[in-house]
């Protein structure tokens, strides 16, 4: 995938410590998949995956309107967010496949994560070929082969 995805005209890249005010921003002000304890989604996590190769953002216009991070340790997509304004415009595919690439670049053949039933972000992983496989915490928990 090139940098530049076209349907969305985003600019999808790795994450610097600059964004961690606007991904922490984004996290926040989700309507879907709110964080029962917010607690579990701390800055020193969000600094491991800007040190680490999982974490991009995509950028429409010079500004961060979504990330996505990817667990290069377990093969888990970490987070998918696409601030609400931004929504249907592509972000979420273009950074769901640069999350997908990272895991394969990392040696992972199936990789997993996790979501709330019946959301927009439900719809997207099944649509793009995610397999439910059971649950997880009170999420569904989806699985795809690369």
């Amino acid at each position: 995938m090139n940098d530049l995805e076209s349907e969305s005209a985003a600019l999808i890249r790795r994450a610097t410590n600059q964004n961690i005010a606007r991904i922490v921003e984004i996290r926040a002000g989700v309507s879907e998949n709110i964080l029962s304890d917010p607690s579990k989604v701390t800055l020193d996590d969000i600094n491991w995956f800007i040190a680490n190769p999982g974490i991009f953002v995509g950028e429409e216009n010079g500004k961060v309107a979504g990330f996505s991070a990817a667990d290069t340790r377990d093969g888990f997509i970490w987070a998918l967010f696409v601030d609400e304004q931004y929504s249907g415009r592509g972000i979420g595919r273009a950074l769901l496949e640069r999350a997908c690439q990272t895991l394969k670049s990392a040696g992972f053949e199936r990789i997993r994560l996790t979501t709330d039933p019946a959301t927009r972000a439900e719809r997207l992983y099944r649509r793009a070929g995610w397999r439910l496989i059971g649950h997880r915490d009170g999420e569904l928990l989806f699985e795809l082969s690369l």
